[in-house]
């Protein structure tokens, strides 16, 4: 996939500016939205699993998106709990919109982002053009141990939307029996890479590799 490299811009959000890293193929034929982890423990844009998430969208053919949250890098404001962050995406959503149009969407997002694009998956659910996929990779769900210590009641992936879930299976942040009892009862697949943990250290290439083999082009 031929590259034009990378911008950044300032979309007005709900509380003042929101900062998004825009990287695109020579002709976007979809958008990627990619969330980053939790912003008061380090998580920021430039995350290295967020970098391998756009990286893989856009040589899909997709136009990748990767917003900064409140109180992160230019984005103004302070941590939401998930709520403000919603309505932020969803101006980044209606910017990138006004930009390329109505693409074909997916939506991806890492540990606290991967909520925050479930929350908003839900959201468009009932858009007169829906996410194509929703790709989670650590998704935050449950009781996540480590640094934040919050409980996070991930709201269900909207119904018929295909979903990539990817997580480590020595996860010691978001424990894979987590996402498990979050999957299950929707019948929602998870592919779990042996020995991994949150961060996917040595494993990004094969979070590469299922992106690139799950995610439908643009």
């Amino acid at each position: 996939m031929e590259r034009t490299g990378s911008e950044t811009v300032l979309v007005s959000g709900g509380v003042g500016r929101v900062e998004v890293l825009v990287e695109s193929p020579a002709t976007p034929r979809g958008i990627a939205l990619v969330c980053h982890p939790h912003p008061l423990f380090g998580g920021a844009n430039s995350n290295k699993v967020v970098y391998t998430l756009a990286h893989a969208f856009r040589d899909l053919g997709y136009v990748a998106l990767r917003p900064n949250f409140r109180g992160v890098g230019q984005s103004e404001g302070q941590h939401d709990q998930g709520n403000g962050e919603t309505l932020d995406m969803l101006a980044v959503l209606g910017w990138a919109r006004s930009r390329w149009g109505n693409l074909p969407l997916v939506l991806g997002g890492f540990s606290f982002g991967a909520y925050v694009q479930v929350r908003l998956a839900n959201r468009l659910a009932a858009d007169a053009i829906p996410p194509r996929q929703l790709v989670l990779v650590g998704m935050a769900a449950g009781f996540a141990e480590g640094g934040s210590g919050s409980d996070y009641e991930t709201p269900k992936a909207p119904k018929n939307l295909p979903t990539l879930i990817i997580h480590g299976e020595a996860d010691d942040v978001v424990p894979l029996a987590n996402v498990l009892d979050w999957a299950r009862p929707q019948e929602l697949p998870v592919i779990v890479l042996p020995g991994a943990g949150h961060f996917f250290h040595g494993q990004l290439h094969l979070v590469r590799e299922l992106v690139g083999k799950g995610v439908c082009p643009a």
